[in-house]
């Protein structure tokens, strides 16, 4: 077979056209670099980031109703899962870029935390998401219409994840809610990323409510338990303590870095919110998230927030993440009839850093935690709470 012999002019002129391409497509020279990372034209990316108990599935299902949201619930799930590692600081790094990928809308990453045979439903929770019940990714769901979690897990599974891919591009805003990040440094990269537009709203809670939820699902928690404790052989008993003192010391990190001289990058583009502010008032909360993020409310959204916060129910033990109609404000403060007064105490002890910094006046006994007209949520108006308030200021406070 003849063989084409280019003489050495002939590869000069090849080598100067590829060149010139490449400078036209890149435009190395003039601008931005085209041929790397593009702009966010204009996509929001929403991280929801707290903790086991504290309200996020609720605060997750006020964004995925959202008509301009496409919502994932807890995606680094899977690689707590998947990967046996000693612990939390081991993985962050492998959740910070699952995290990027689908925040892309690119669900690779996911694909390999997954079983060889990928379906939707092979995503953590995911009829949660009311994008993954809409069109494209199922007929379903119209667009602005509120999703029915049992509906969807019935008509909505499909094979491969090729429609979810679809059906997040064709959104404004991607969200998605994260419980396993322990700090913001991790972040970084992503914060500085030109093809992101992140936002963090930090959503805290009572350390008291929150033991209290624990305790309703403990099972559930075992093994994310040793991946907060770095596999620490530490007995039943005090596991829970321990590991509420993790995520008290978590909050206070992530509340201090965003706050106290954060970097540039992240100034404006963190927002910390405690959960009894939201239940209390949930309507102006939202509403002011949705502002921090770009979102509009409309009147069907405030039709359903007030459902879901204003019913009868007190909440069911049968499945931790089922969002229903009930008293959100009684709910918040079940704690204090129900919880015994020396898992109290200890809490408070392993949690006074947090709960300080973060507004929640302790009890000093079974009488006082029972008093439950004593109001223990010290204002936001009293309380510089975006920023670090003052010593003094903080004294006075508690």
């Amino acid at each position: 077979m003849p063989r084409c012999r280019l003489g050495p002019p002939t590869l000069v002129l090849l080598v100067f056209l590829h060149g010139a391409v490449v400078v036209l497509l890149c435009g190395w020279y003039i601008q931005p670099n085209p041929c790397g990372p593009s702009p966010s034209q204009g996509k929001v990316h929403v991280l929801l980031l707290s903790s086991w108990r504290s309200g996020s599935s609720f605060l997750g299902q006020v964004f995925s109703q959202h008509p301009s949201v496409f919502y994932l619930m807890e995606p680094a799930w899977h690689v707590w899962d998947k990967l046996q590692a000693p612990g939390a600081r081991v993985l962050r790094m492998a959740v910070r870029d699952l995290i990027r990928s689908v925040f892309q809308c690119d669900m690779s990453g996911v694909e390999a935390y997954l079983p060889e045979q990928q379906n939707v439903s092979s995503l953590f929770m995911w009829s949660h998401s009311r994008g993954l019940c809409s069109p494209p990714a199922c007929s379903l769901t119209p667009r602005g219409r509120f999703s029915n979690q049992s509906e969807c897990l019935r008509l909505c599974d499909s094979m491969g994840l090729l429609r979810a891919e679809e059906a997040c591009r064709t959104y404004s805003h991607v969200v998605l809610k994260e419980v396993r990040f322990f700090e913001l440094e991790s972040l970084y990269p992503l914060l500085q990323d030109p093809t992101m537009d992140l936002r963090i709203i930090h959503l805290v809670r009572d350390p008291r409510a929150v033991m209290r939820s624990r305790e309703q699902s403990a099972k559930a928690f075992v093994k994310d338990n040793a991946v907060v404790l770095e596999q620490a052989n530490v007995p039943a008993v005090e596991a829970q303590y321990r590991v509420m003192q993790e995520i008290c010391r978590s909050h206070v990190r992530i509340n201090e870095r965003a706050t106290l001289k954060p970097p540039d990058f992240l100034r404006g583009r963190y927002k910390i919110v405690r959960y009894e502010d939201v239940v209390r008032n949930p309507l102006k909360e939202i509403d002011a998230m949705y502002n921090f993020v770009g979102l509009q409310m409309t009147e069907p959204l405030e039709e359903w927030i007030y459902k879901v916060t204003h019913g009868k129910g007190k909440g069911s033990k049968k499945d931790a993440f089922q969002i229903t109609s009930r008293n959100a404000a009684d709910v918040s403060q079940a704690w204090r009839t129900t919880l015994p007064y020396d898992k109290v105490r200890r809490i408070q002890e392993v949690c006074k850093g947090a709960m300080s910094l973060l507004g929640y006046r302790t009890v000093g006994s079974d009488k006082e935690q029972k008093t439950v007209d004593v109001d223990l949520l010290v204002p936001k108006e009293r309380y510089q709470f975006s920023w670090l308030p003052a010593k003094t200021e903080h004294t006075n406070h508690m």
